[in-house]
């Protein structure tokens, strides 16, 4: 099964195909409003439109799984993001990253990835795990703005944690070789 086989609400609650996006280099971040990363939406708009041209797509999946920080409907948060951060990329509807009701989505990435790159000294990982808020298991999502990079043929081809930047060397080759493939 490929990622393209997968049926996902946007944020408007139609059904969507991930094969609608067969052939190009994607992107998939588990989103939140009221998240200490959530400025990430700036640097991922920025990207958005200095590689959508070039194959890039960023989809936005909204999850109130860590700390209930997307509490909002789907309409509060479609406002939320354009208002705040003027973002054009797609966005879903709310899905479950984690647990037993771990969207389909999200088991085949984690599936295919059970482990993210994470940032040196891996400090998120620290402060989470001071907090007690680190997942159960070691695959499972670290927390919100965790990404997956989708080759052009559907192939799950990296994790990053969710304080590596778009920005950040290791995510930013891996986009630059995705797109050159």
């Amino acid at each position: 099964m490929s990622v393209y086989d997968v049926q996902v609400n946007n944020i408007k609650g139609e059904s969507v195909s991930l094969s609608d996006y067969s052939g190009k280099v994607l992107l998939l971040v588990n989103v939140a409003s009221k998240c200490g990363l959530t400025p990430q939406y700036e640097e991922l708009e920025a990207l958005y439109k200095s590689t959508a041209d070039k194959g890039l797509e960023i989809l936005g999946f909204p999850c109130n799984q860590f700390l209930g920080q997307e509490p909002g409907t789907e309409a509060e948060i479609q406002e939320f993001c354009s208002v705040n951060y003027g973002v054009t990329f797609p966005m879903f509807a709310k899905i479950e990253v984690n647990g037993e009701n771990r969207h389909s989505l999200y088991q085949q990435l984690i599936a295919a990835q059970p482990k993210a790159v994470v940032t040196e000294g891996e400090q998120l990982k620290a402060k989470l795990g001071e907090m007690n808020l680190l997942p159960q298991d070691e695959s499972d999502i670290m927390w919100n703005f965790e990404k997956f990079l989708i080759g052009k043929d559907g192939e799950v081809i990296g994790r990053f944690a969710p304080d590596v930047s778009v920005n950040a060397a290791p995510l930013k080759e891996a986009i630059d070789s995705a797109l050159s493939a």
